[in-house]
């Protein structure tokens, strides 16, 4: 928008880089005008219409990948936070994965997964177990299996990004009801006994992955944690081993009203746009990653028909 000095005439004139010229107005006033070009009328819609197009990219990030790439957001605590720290982990780890598949899985996922130990036969390890924790983020991202074998509870913790992982199998796909299973320490061993030769069960292509509503019998005390504290849905026998006394102690301790405070919960997570922000600057990367790993997975699911005689 062009604007306008008046200067009245007083036989010298101080000139601005704009246009001026003398107009035939009373008091012999000057007017300039600014040179600035003004723009056309279709420009201000090709402006609004590129201002668009980040939150057009932002709107096509699938809203599973919060789940499906948690690792990839930073920790939320401020003192934790380093921008520049944070970036560079992300391209290590999309390099990594582009040597390694690392599939989708959850907190309840049976997997096998296949490192490299010096000290074994063939110089490989390779373990079944059931996912008990994932937890961490960035390149310190860990997850731990579970398994009992001989009648002997076995957990191993695994870096999700460490170079030593040569294989990640997902056996059986499926979520459970708590964000964590830590409690299967003080379960029966049937609910962490699976066979180390277990074969894998492929869900069909853009089905939901199914949540599995299985609760578990504890055994009596001791136990690993104070689990009547933890408000659990994944066990069905809390009340049996819980006394009056370790009753009222948890209902003291409990804090039902946190799930309500906004604030809490704020500085607990990543804001969104900030998630959106993440996902949009390596969502092109992921993407070619997952129609790699769908390819491979028609190959391996496909039964070469034979021929009628």
């Amino acid at each position: 928008m062009s604007w306008m000095h008046t200067i009245r005439a007083s036989g010298r004139f101080w000139l601005s880089p704009a246009l001026c010229r003398i107009d035939s107005t009373p008091a012999g006033t000057v007017k300039c005008y600014s040179t600035k070009p003004v723009p056309a009328l279709g420009a201000n819609k090709a402006s609004s219409t590129s201002s668009n197009i980040p939150a057009e990219r932002k709107s096509i990030i699938p809203p599973n990948y919060r789940y499906v790439y948690q690792e990839f957001l930073p920790d939320p605590k401020i003192e934790w936070r380093n921008s520049v720290r944070e970036k560079l982990e992300r391209k290590d780890m999309l390099d990594r994965r582009a040597n390694i598949d690392i599939p989708e899985f959850y907190v309840g996922s049976v997997l096998a997964v296949t490192s490299s130990d010096p000290h074994a036969e063939n110089k490989t390890a390779r373990f079944v177990g059931i996912c008990i924790l994932r937890e961490k983020c960035g390149l310190r991202a860990r997850f731990i299996l579970r398994n009992v074998i001989d009648h002997q509870g076995i957990e191993i913790s695994y870096d999700l990004y460490d170079p030593t992982l040569q294989k990640i199998e997902v056996l059986r796909l499926e979520k459970r009801l708590d964000e964590n299973l830590l409690y299967l320490r003080d379960a029966l061993d049937d609910y962490s006994t699976f066979d180390v030769n277990m074969e894998p069960e492929i869900l069909p292509e853009g089905a939901p992955v199914p949540v599995n509503e299985l609760k578990v019998v504890l055994k009596p005390r001791p136990w690993y944690a104070r689990w009547e504290r933890h408000n659990l849905q994944g066990v069905a026998n809390i009340d049996e081993h819980t006394n009056e006394r370790r009753r009222r102690k948890a209902e003291m301790v409990a804090t039902p009203w946190e799930k309500y405070d906004l604030m809490k919960e704020y500085r607990r997570s990543i804001p969104e746009e900030e998630q959106k922000e993440i996902f949009t600057e390596i969502y092109s990367q992921l993407h070619s990653l997952e129609l790699t790993r769908k390819k491979l997975k028609r190959k391996r699911t496909f039964v070469k028909p034979n021929k009628l005689a």
